[in-house]
């Protein structure tokens, strides 16, 4: 036979935070910020040459 549940246990914080998502509502999602170490390797790590920059110009005209 299988064992009953035992009845949670009474805890302030989850009984606060219960009433305020009835009265308020659910918080917003949570944002996800990009590590500086993320941004850093997103970024070129050579600037362009003369050349290249040229190169890039003339084949936009």
């Amino acid at each position: 036979m299988a064992k009953r549940k035992r009845p949670a246990t009474f805890t302030a914080t989850k009984a606060v935070k219960a009433l305020a998502r009835e009265r308020i509502g659910m918080p917003p999602s949570e944002r996800v910020i990009p590590h500086s170490h993320e941004k850093a390797s997103k970024r070129k790590k050579h600037k362009e040459t003369l050349a290249t920059i040229l190169d890039k110009a003339s084949r936009e005209d």
